[in-house]
């Protein structure tokens, strides 16, 4: 089992930048596939950001990519989500989530992962 705290969310002005940090607990984090899901108020919470356990397959949502960079590190028990050229769209709460299943579905739904942080409200002003 894990659990998954996330931290660095913030207001930022369009343009601006943000890190975004999720810590895990745990001694095999690098067992756990990892992803990044927001959730805008009214709406329902979608995919943005997927790297597997070791960091070498890493995928990104059509509307973030360019923008985002999710890297982890698994000495450290974390992951991050950089956040580049935010636009006012990108408000939302955003949250970390891991599974160690070997065949958890389709990364881009939240169906695929376990183990859910509470998440982190980023606010991009215009």
């Amino acid at each position: 089992q894990v659990q998954l705290v996330e931290s660095g969310g913030g207001l930022v002005q369009a343009g601006g930048s943000l890190r975004l940090s999720c810590a895990a607990s745990g001694r095999t984090f690098s067992n756990y596939g990892m992803g990044w899901f927001r959730q805008a108020p009214g709406k329902e919470r979608e995919f943005v950001a997927r790297i597997s356990g070791s960091g070498r397959y890493i995928y990104y949502a059509d509307s973030v990519k360019g923008r985002f960079t999710v890297s982890r590190d698994n000495a450290s028990n974390a992951m991050y989500l950089q956040m580049n050229s935010l636009k006012p769209e990108d408000t939302a709460a955003y949250y970390c989530a891991a599974t160690n299943r070997f065949n958890s579905g389709d990364y881009r739904y939240e169906y695929a992962y376990d183990y859910w942080g509470l998440g982190t409200q980023v606010t991009v002003s215009s």
